[in-house]
């Protein structure tokens, strides 16, 4: 009873998993702070949502904090406990669960037996044939959905809703939409687990990360018995070693969703659902014995001790993903509350000897208000401000083109022959706000060579 108890536990603990991620991943895009979401990259107003901050593009420092961070997780997580993600967390695991589990054999009854999954539906039955269509229509509404949520977190989900209602005028939001739609389609009914085991890169990054510390879905070959010889060929279906435990009743063979025989050892196509563990649990629980399949590390097996957890390579990932977490908080704190881009124009030379430059000042208000800008040359009385000859409105979010000429009525040339550049710090700032909105920015202000100016 202890061991039937078990399997309960567990099968609830993995499809909670696949509840509570379907939940957080659904959720993410509709949680706001400070009217911006959790996490959104937006191609559309070229911005970047993180935890409630709004980042313009020309504050995307962050993404390499961003991305290391994702790869360091990976790394670390796959190191510690290999596919865990791919068995109880990832989308594709999930929608092959509601696609074959829940709405073929369920619902519809199109396969026999949920503990099967060799076993695909008899085609030939018409029945069979007008339940596979039921099934994949209705896994198609449910697409839809699932591509409508990825899409939202690259489209905030109050402008994706507007924008389907103007098929014409967002054609491409329409493209994404429909073909991760059929994507889909094609993936959870056809491709099936092929795409975990041949097109998933994810497989093949674990071979280079595990050690045999690394928890993942383990025979237990000296008390179950070799059923496999060392290069992997198949000895029989039931060990003929003395007092060997495993039955060969293959129900871990045959509840595999990728296909696999776990007693052949390590593989690639294991995702760490632990289905075989559950289904060994089942059987040997019967005769009154523990399971021969579970969820340790190949070296626990061997010397019969506890999992090493904290070990040299784990503690190194844990450490580089305090420092870059460390540093991408750092970075994010940074955040300006005005954005400005300088790009210098032409030189030219007017009467009595008075030289000009212009420039294009690019500033962005990435408040919630609106505020009059002004800026001022700092450091260099010889350098004055043309035009604007007045401070400017900025509304809040928007992006405003400043055409801008400075000059000088000195003599700052250095050379007869060749041109002077004078280094400018700017100051833009914002004269209406309850705290100080500023930025500094360095520019170039060009002399034309003395010969010039004396001509």
């Amino acid at each position: 009873m202890e061991q039937i108890r078990n399997i309960r536990q567990y099968f609830k603990r993995r499809y909670s998993m696949y509840l509570i991620t379907t939940i957080f991943i659904f959720a993410i895009p509709f949680i706001q702070i400070n009217g911006n979401q959790i996490f959104l990259l937006s191609f559309d107003h070229n911005q970047l949502h993180l935890l409630g901050v709004a980042f313009d593009t020309q504050e995307l420092y962050l993404m390499p904090f961003l991305l290391i961070l994702m790869f360091l997780s990976i790394f670390f997580l796959t190191t510690l406990a290999g596919r865990v993600w791919c068995g109880w967390a990832c989308p594709q695991t999930i929608f092959r669960v509601l696609y074959r589990d829940l709405l073929e054999t369920k619902i519809l009854r199109l396969r026999k037996r949920i503990e099967n999954r060799q076993l695909e539906p008899d085609m030939r039955l018409g029945i069979n044939k007008v339940k596979k269509v039921i099934a994949i229509l209705i896994w198609a509404a449910l697409a839809l959905v699932a591509a409508s949520n990825f899409m939202w977190y690259f489209v905030p989900p109050t402008d994706f809703f507007n924008y389907i209602q103007n098929p014409l005028e967002h054609k491409y939001l329409f493209i994404f939409l429909l073909g991760i739609t059929l994507f889909l389609i094609a993936d959870v009914v056809f491709i099936k687990e092929n795409f975990c085991i041949y097109m998933c890169p994810y497989s093949r990054v674990q071979s280079v990360l595990y050690d045999n510390d690394t928890i993942m879905t383990v025979y237990d070959y000296k008390r179950g018995g070799n059923v496999f010889d060392a290069k992997g060929i198949k000895l029989w279906k039931k060990p003929e070693t003395p007092n060997a435990e495993c039955t060969g009743c293959e129900a871990c063979v045959k509840i595999c969703p990728t296909h696999i025989d776990i007693r052949k050892g390590m593989q690639l196509e294991c995702i760490n659902c632990l289905e075989c563990s559950d289904a060994c649990t089942r059987v040997m629980g019967k005769l009154g014995k523990e399971t021969l399949i579970s969820w340790t590390s190949p070296q626990s097996i061997e010397e019969r001790k506890k999992v090493r957890y904290m070990r040299f390579k784990t503690i190194a990932y844990m450490v580089a993903l305090a420092i870059v977490f460390v540093g991408l908080l750092t970075m994010s704190s940074k955040k300006e509350s005005m954005l400005l881009n300088i790009n210098r124009g032409e030189l030219s030379i007017r009467d009595n000897h008075i030289v000009e430059n212009s420039y294009i000042f690019l500033f962005q208000n990435t408040n919630k208000e609106d505020y009059e800008f002004y800026f001022t040359i700092e450091n260099n009385d010889a350098i004055k401000i043309k035009r604007p000859s007045k401070p400017f409105l900025i509304k809040a979010g928007e992006k405003q083109k400043q055409p801008v000429t400075l000059y000088t009525d000195k003599n700052l040339a250095q050379d007869t022959q060749k041109n002077t550049h004078i280094q400018l710090q700017i100051k833009a700032y914002a004269l209406d706000s309850k705290e100080p909105i500023e930025v500094h920015r360095k520019s170039v202000f060009i002399y034309p060579p003395s010969k010039m100016i004396n001509k």
